[in-house]
């Protein structure tokens, strides 16, 4: 009873709400991480390894949840999968404020590492909150981590933007079935992270023009066109892209409402929903961000002939980035890699869509699990299984 008390208390819900998303792929294991001397609350989903250890990032705020955590392990289960990587899916987040003070979150993302050094089916990896230092805390700890700093053998992800890469090559394939050219595709950006910034000089190098961008604090829209080192040096410089002193300045979520050819989430969970999806005013939509529409709001896009890149297709380039920085390849390497995988399984989902007349996700969904099943099938044991080389 007190294990329960502890659980509603800090991770919200019950108890048995932590297993509703069980099915025949997983999770594994789900694992609260809790130490109260130091403020760390952490959850840790472990969803398939039927394909090999799992890979997923550690994802930082303050309003996480398991459900959050159990649905972006589905998506590193599915997106590893179509990527055809050795991997299976996984994801852990820390309940705090990103920005909170250096100490303090080394403190954190040191303890929180420790407390899962025996979980040698999950390989951290970067994501919202967490950067390449982080991972090099977590190898410190533990040994076990990729998305590192180049200093120490990594591929610098987000300095070379490697999942905006992806998304850039995603969104070629997409417009060969969209049937119009990205040289004057009008692009808005939602979320001007790391992922958001570099898909949107990808994109603009190769000819499309920004017309909108939003961060935390606010939005810019200017049809006319932005320029993106612009809103680089604002967000180096821990301003907001609506500091920008031309277009005009808007609330954060009147992104959704911007008239675009190209829209790309690179932000939260579920930005996109029933209640705002009329809204959106694009022709194309690549998802930057992991699960940053429900499955409602893709439905009724599907239905106005908007077509929708799934996020587990278009934005694999870190994770691919990721994998093979494990083994030792070339920054050269990596990016050949994610261009010839993101092209592939856009092309192959976009085409299955079409042919059969369902959703990309659908498409989507039944390619990566087919993948999943047959990888469960040449195992001992399906779901509950370690990692190849841990039995």
């Amino acid at each position: 009873m007190y294990e329960q008390q502890v659980l509603r208390r800090f991770f919200g819900g019950t108890v048995e709400n932590c297993f509703v998303f069980a099915d025949t792929l997983g999770p594994a294991k789900i694992l609260h991480v809790y130490e109260p001397s130091i403020g760390l609350r952490g959850i840790l989903v472990v969803d398939n390894v039927a394909c090999g250890p799992s890979i997923g990032g550690l994802r930082m705020a303050e309003d996480v949840s398991v459900e959050e955590c159990f649905r972006l392990a589905r998506a590193m289960t599915l997106k590893n999968a179509a990527a055809g990587l050795p991997h299976g899916g996984g994801k852990s987040v820390l309940f705090g404020d990103p920005r909170m003070e250096k100490a303090r979150k080394e403190t954190l993302i040191r303890a929180f590492a420790k407390a899962l050094r025996t979980e040698e089916d999950y390989i951290f990896g970067p994501d919202m909150g967490t950067d390449e230092e982080c991972m090099a805390w977590v190898r410190d700890e533990i040994g076990r981590s990729v998305g590192l700093p180049e200093e120490i053998g990594g591929i610098p992800l987000d300095k070379i933007g490697v999942t905006g890469w992806g998304l850039l090559k995603a969104t070629e394939v997409a417009l060969e079935h969209g049937g119009f050219p990205l040289k004057g595709a009008r692009v808005v950006v939602q979320g001007f992270g790391a992922v958001g910034r570099n898909a949107a000089r990808f994109l603009t190098d190769a000819g499309a023009v920004l017309v909108g961008a939003a961060d935390s604090q606010g939005a810019i829209h200017d049809p006319e066109g932005i320029e993106v080192s612009a809103l680089i040096q604002l967000k180096e410089e821990g301003r907001s892209v609506s500091d920008h002193p031309r277009g005009e300045r808007l609330d954060r979520d009147a992104v959704i409402g911007l008239p675009c050819d190209v829209w790309i989430p690179a932000a939260r969970p579920d930005v996109v929903d029933a209640s705002n999806v009329d809204r959106l005013r694009a022709r194309l939509v690549v998802q930057g961000a992991n699960i940053p529409f429900t499955a409602e709001a893709e439905r009724a896009l599907h239905a106005r002939n908007v077509l929708v890149v799934p996020d587990f297709i278009a934005n694999a380039g870190g994770v691919i980035c990721a994998a093979m920085e494990l083994r030792g390849a070339t920054e050269t390497a990596a990016l050949q890699a994610i261009e010839e995988k993101v092209r592939r399984n856009t092309r192959i989902v976009l085409e299955t869509a079409r042919a059969r007349a369902i959703t990309p996700r659908q498409a989507a969904v039944e390619l990566a699990e087919a993948r999943v099943r047959k990888a469960m099938g040449l195992r001992r044991y399906s779901l509950f299984s370690c990692a190849p080389g841990y039995l």
